[in-house]
């Protein structure tokens, strides 16, 4: 990537300054999250087998963070470029048809993140009225983080399928790719 780039419409550089900033935050958000799980899983070991009770909460918001790391991992994935691929075969083809099979395959990663969200906000709605157990929680929260992953998805596989990647803000991130991310 050279150090001059050609600049954006103000639309859409807008637009990927709001993205990657909220990335960046669901970026710090993920280390939170692994910490809390980290503790509130720790607290139900300890409290199970020294006080020889239950934190009766404990295990649905552990799960509860998990599903919504999980979901964000996905996407994180896809920003890295290292979601699933079949990269030995590909390395075999000829320059010219790796080009397209990689665009192909932003193609899928595109379709299966725009099926995240309709579906996944589908989703959300039609169990926000229930809630959950321990927590009370509307049950819909634990699903949110299915279309907001898949809005990063088709984002981060639209920047890479139109050759936009050198326009992500990642000042927001960069300290974590010197920290061993990929960039």
């Amino acid at each position: 990537m050279s150090e001059e780039k050609k600049q954006l419409n103000p639309v859409l550089s807008a637009m990927t300054y709001v993205f990657d900033f909220t990335y960046s935050l669901l970026l710090h958000y993920s280390k939170i999250v692994l910490l809390l799980i980290v503790l509130i899983v720790s607290a139900e070991v300890f409290s199970r087998q020294f006080l020889h009770t239950s934190i009766h909460w404990s295990e649905e918001v552990a799960l509860f963070l998990m599903v919504w790391m999980a979901f964000l991992s996905m996407a994180i994935g896809v920003q890295k470029g290292v979601h699933i691929a079949l990269g030995f075969f590909v390395q075999l083809m000829p320059e010219k048809l790796r080009w397209y099979v990689n665009k192909f395959d932003l193609l899928i990663i595109m379709g299966f993140g725009v099926f995240m969200v309709y579906y996944g906000a589908k989703l959300v709605q039609s169990t926000m009225s229930s809630t959950l157990p321990a927590t009370q929680w509307p049950a819909g929260l634990l699903y949110l983080m299915i279309p907001v992953s898949g809005v990063y998805i088709v984002y981060f596989a639209g920047l890479d399928f139109f050759g936009l990647k050198e326009y992500e803000h990642t000042q927001f991130y960069q300290d974590d790719e010197k920290n061993g991310g990929e960039a």
